[in-house]
């Protein structure tokens, strides 16, 4: 027996050397398997964490979850190919980055852009190599040999390409609409990238000359065009058509009242002021009904010299004087308390302004259009969600689309590949210099694409698309394993994408999972200090059991609760392995594994019993039934091999009769051997270094072992 079994297992003595071996065995690349794994292609693409920091908990869940897939299909013989990647994430890398600045002192309005650009590309470049080794850390096989970057400079120039290709086929048009934004982050933002928080705000009822109108925004009040009514109210009928005065603190202005089923008869006293430019509603209507949009507030949320006296003040200060002077006027009917729903940026928290503002979109909701397609591929099966209800979430996602906002006013990202006009707003992907639209010399597009524009292609970008061996040879990929949160932002997107490529869906099966939360089921933040930084914990514990305890009761689609004592209760297992283990070998002293036993009926039916754990435990892993799959392999072993099998057999290990003590040797050594394959792909590991440790084994390897 090898002497290392002698102590206790320590996951720090073997780990980052098991991962060495495993890294220069090369069988992380599917090229270089063995000539067993015929079974064909088995592919997941990696959700490409942000190079922008550390791993969270919420990585190793997933970086364990697409192990445990790779590790599995590998073991049963397919060319299992799992693809590493970075985001450079845009958006969200830049908000990091201006953290930083702002603790130096500085300012990205006051850099010059390919400097910010410069500064942020050798922070990310540094961030990803640390999050690259954490990946590793985690036990991940993937094909370091193929890792992608979102801005490598053959992906970047794929992406805008494809933004190219849908402007030629008209599926991407430059227009002024109004879109969320920032005013505090001085970008755009998609309906995905927004938070709804709902807020107590004072709804005002303001005389309009003979209407009432409720409203929570009366700052905008000058940049009013209509009052809407809805056609079956029979109290505004007389007036619907009419042009009417109204008064506001800079004087009278008319405005024209219009019918709309879009007005809500029960709201305030339902008749809405109008106001095109700073609602996204309003906005809808106003095109509609052919009113025009009068701009009143500015990109950092003062109000514009349009507004007179207010001009140069804040919204909030704005709506304090406004209405003060309105209720001076005796314009004020009664102010009420009104509970609603308010969209915030997600990263900072401001409250979106919605903004009117020339931009590039991606048509969604034509009919016969990309969002129909998307709808048509998974109704026709040709997806499935794990868990299923979130067929229906992205059907419906699909069926109620809007075009898609795809520029950012931010330096971090790739550049949108177009000229624009800044006297009439015209955009154009054609190589022109003067507008054909009005005449004006065109400029660059200063614009990047939203992060969600290269990332949704990634599938196809990381092998290579269109003409690259990996993309002819694992396109389409068999599984895509993500937070359920990304059933709106991300996967949307690689569907639409794919379809429209390549007229193929990008991955077969969609396997979503959910938050970590603390142990008391609270969401993790850095502002409530219960963070779990799964690097600490692997420190203290190993990897196997960080692992264990992220798999083991993680049903898909649902949140879970994480605990170092559930971590600590895993430790114990991996010891528990290496203990089993050092008992059957310092039993099998003489042990022939070639000779044929002569079982017991009881030998028959305790491996009988372990062929049926084996095939039940395949079979939970082939329904991505993960945590069952996990949980059972450790019952298995824990509750009927070391506490019931080993317990059953150790008189007969001592036993005079050859042939019996033979047979219990055979028992025991099989079922170590072949648990060791089936808890593998949890716990690759323990496993890996027992196996490596086995007598008989010279060098072969667990990770490739027949499953």
């Amino acid at each position: 027996m090898n002497e290392i079994f002698n102590k206790p297992y320590e996951a720090k003595e073997f780990e980052q050397d098991i991962y060495r071996q495993w890294e220069e065995s090369g069988y992380f690349n599917p090229d270089n398997l063995p000539s067993r794994h015929d079974k064909g292609p088995f592919t997941i693409i990696m959700p490409p964490p942000n190079a922008n920091g550390h791993l969270h908990a919420g990585h190793a869940v997933f970086i364990t979850l697409e192990d445990i897939m790779t590790r599995y299909k590998r073991m049963q013989g397919y060319r299992a190919l799992w693809v590493p990647g970075a985001d450079h994430a845009g958006f969200e890398t830049q908000i990091v980055y201006e953290k930083k600045l702002e603790k130096e002192g500085r300012s990205r309005f006051k850099m010059d852009p390919k400097e910010l650009y410069d500064e942020i590309m050798a922070f990310t470049l540094e961030n990803k190599k640390y999050m690259e080794e954490e990946v590793k850390r985690v036990g991940a096989s993937c094909d370091w040999s193929r890792e992608r970057f979102t801005l490598d400079p053959d992906i970047v120039v794929e992406v805008q390409k494809t933004f190219k290709k849908m402007f030629d086929d008209k599926l991407v048009y430059r227009g002024s609409r109004t879109v969320n934004w920032c005013t505090k982050h001085q970008t755009s933002l998609s309906d995905v990238e927004t938070e709804s928080v709902e807020k107590i705000d004072k709804l005002y009822y303001i005389k309009y000359g003979p209407f009432v109108v409720a409203t929570v925004r009366p700052e905008t009040i000058f940049g009013d065009v209509a009052i809407a009514v809805n056609p079956n109210d029979e109290r505004y009928a007389q007036y619907i058509g009419q042009e009417i005065e109204i008064e506001n603190p800079n004087g009278k202005l008319m405005v024209k009242v219009i019918a709309d089923e879009a007005v809500d008869i029960e709201f305030g006293t339902g008749a809405l002021k109008i106001t095109p430019a700073h609602d996204n509603n309003d906005f809808a209507m106003s095109q509609k009904h052919g009113l025009p949009a009068v701009v009143v507030i500015d990109q950092f949320g003062k109000l514009n010299e349009r507004t007179g006296k207010y001009a140069g003040m804040k919204i909030a200060e704005a709506r304090t004087k406004v209405v003060e002077d309105l209720e001076a006027m005796g314009l004020i009917e009664k102010i009420e308390e009104y509970k609603h729903v308010v969209p915030t940026c997600y990263k900072c928290g401001t409250t979106i302004e919605p903004r009117l503002l020339p931009q590039w979109f991606v048509k969604m909701s034509a009919q016969g259009g990309l969002a129909e397609k998307a709808a048509k591929a998974v109704e026709d099966g040709r997806i499935e969600f794990i868990p299923d209800n979130y067929r229906k979430i992205f059907l419906y996602w699909m069926n109620n689309t809007i075009d898609w906002n795809i520029s950012r006013q931010i330096v971090w990202g790739i550049p949108i590949p177009a000229k624009v006009c800044d006297d009439c707003n015209f955009g154009t992907a054609e190589d022109i210099d003067i507008c054909p639209k009005c005449g004006s010399q065109l400029r660059k597009d200063t614009d990047t694409f939203d992060t969600w524009f290269s990332s949704g292609q990634w599938p196809l970008l990381t092998l290579n698309y269109p003409d690259g061996k990996d993309f002819k040879q694992f396109y389409p990929t068999d599984v895509m394993e993500t937070g359920y949160d990304l059933i709106f932002k991300w996967i949307p997107r690689m569907v639409i994408f794919g379809l429209y490529l390549t007229g193929e869906v990008p991955f077969k099966t969609v396997y979503l999972h959910g938050l970590v939360n603390d142990e008391k089921g609270k969401k993790m933040s850095k502002s409530k200090g219960n963070v779990v930084n799964p690097i600490d914990i692997i420190e203290k514990f190993g990897t196997d059991a960080l692992r264990m305890a992220l798999v083991v009761g993680n049903t898909p689609g649902n949140d879970t609760s994480f605990s170092e004592s559930k971590v600590k209760g895993y430790r114990n297992f991996a010891n528990k392995i290496w203990q089993a283990t050092r008992f059957v070998l310092m039993n099998s002293e003489g042990f022939d594994d070639t000779r044929e036993p002569q079982l017991t009926e009881r030998d028959k039916e305790v491996l009988k019993e372990f062929s049926d754990m084996k095939e039940n435990i395949t079979n939970l892993l082939d329904k991505f039934m993960i945590h069952l799959a996990a949980e059972n392999a450790y019952h298995y072993f824990w509750h009927t091999f070391a506490d019931v099998i080993i317990e059953e057999n150790k008189e007969r290990l001592k036993s005079e009769n050859e042939s019996d003590r033979h047979a219990a040797q055979h028992v025991l050594n099989t079922i170590l051997r072949g648990s060791l394959k089936f808890l593998h792909p949890f716990m690759p590991f323990v496993t890996e270094t027992v196996y490596d440790n086995l007598p008989g084994n010279d060098g072969k390897m667990l990770m490739i072992e027949e499953w």
